[in-house]
């Protein structure tokens, strides 16, 4: 089935219901989905801490989790 055929699919469904938890559920999901990116809700010392995290793990600096987790068992 292609996404065209979904998405009529699911408007028939949307339009037969008349629960309101089910409406509003997916009035949520599709509200999600069309949020903005976390990233851009992050202050500037957030994103340079995720940007100096990133560069570190790509220099090799960092452990491995079973590594750490072994060591605190």
């Amino acid at each position: 089935m292609d996404i065209q055929t979904e998405k009529i699919e699911l408007a028939k469904l949307l339009l037969n219901t008349n629960d309101p938890e089910i409406i509003q559920s997916i009035k949520k999901i599709l509200k999600k989905e069309t949020s903005t990116d976390f990233w851009d809700e992050l202050n500037a010392e957030q994103k340079q801490e995720i940007n100096d995290a990133r560069k570190e793990i790509e220099n090799g600096n960092y452990t491995d989790y079973e590594v750490f987790i072994s060591k605190h068992k």
